[in-house]
């Protein structure tokens, strides 16, 4: 299963040249914006380090933009720009054409419980590295 997913994960930032966690890390953005960097990493389940190469590669691309927080100006707030709106809406495009025969073959309930348990396990991994269970 980790495979597929990777797959698919690979499938949908690939064709854009970007690299993988790009489109979690601008939908984050797009649902959270002027967002710290501190915050989107802490929500995307990313190192800080991890995510400034991520943001760098995204901002050079011209999908985000870093805006100096005005109350503490060692802070950087991030927001989409127009072209990384557009760019989420076709990757989006791109994900629901991959995960169509997931959503057939499981069907609404199957989906939602499958979200559900997701969502659990998340949790539990979130809680593990937290309390150092895992690295």
């Amino acid at each position: 299963m980790r495979n597929a997913l990777n797959a698919a994960s690979l499938a949908v930032s690939e064709p854009f040249g970007l690299p993988t966690g790009s489109l979690t890390v601008m939908a984050l953005v797009a649902a959270n914006p002027r967002g710290s960097q501190a915050d989107l990493a802490a929500l995307a389940g990313i190192t800080r380090p991890g995510l400034v190469g991520l943001i760098d590669e995204l901002e050079a691309r011209g999908f985000i933009r870093r805006v100096r927080d005005t109350a503490d100006r060692r802070r950087n707030l991030l927001e989409l720009t127009a072209a990384g709106h557009a760019q989420v809406e076709t990757m989006f495009a791109t994900v629901t054409g991959i995960e169509a025969p997931l959503r057939d073959a499981l069907g609404t309930d199957g989906m939602a419980q499958l979200t559900r348990l997701l969502d659990k396990a998340i949790l539990a991994l979130n809680g593990a590295r937290n309390e150092g269970g895992c690295e």
